[in-house]
């Protein structure tokens, strides 16, 4: 059935070096509509996120580098 699956995106993102960074990057994807969570793995530059509908890679994107990180 349509809807039952869920939509997890991976981003690689270069600059992280805290934990403050992590929660940076996590606020951010956090505050885009349709993100239902977020995991940031500081140690492999990761983040993991849920989505409830798709989004385009591209919009995920242009927050994480917008709140001053790099995705790979």
């Amino acid at each position: 059935m349509f809807g039952k699956g869920k939509i997890v995106k991976i981003l690689n993102i270069e600059g992280m070096s805290c934990m403050h960074c992590v929660k940076k990057v996590e606020t951010a994807l956090n505050a885009v509509k349709g993100v239902k969570s977020v995991k940031v793995n500081l140690e492999n530059k990761t983040a993991e996120v849920t989505l409830k509908e798709d989004i385009d890679i591209e919009i995920l994107k242009k927050v994480v580098e917008d709140a001053g990180y790099e995705v790979r």
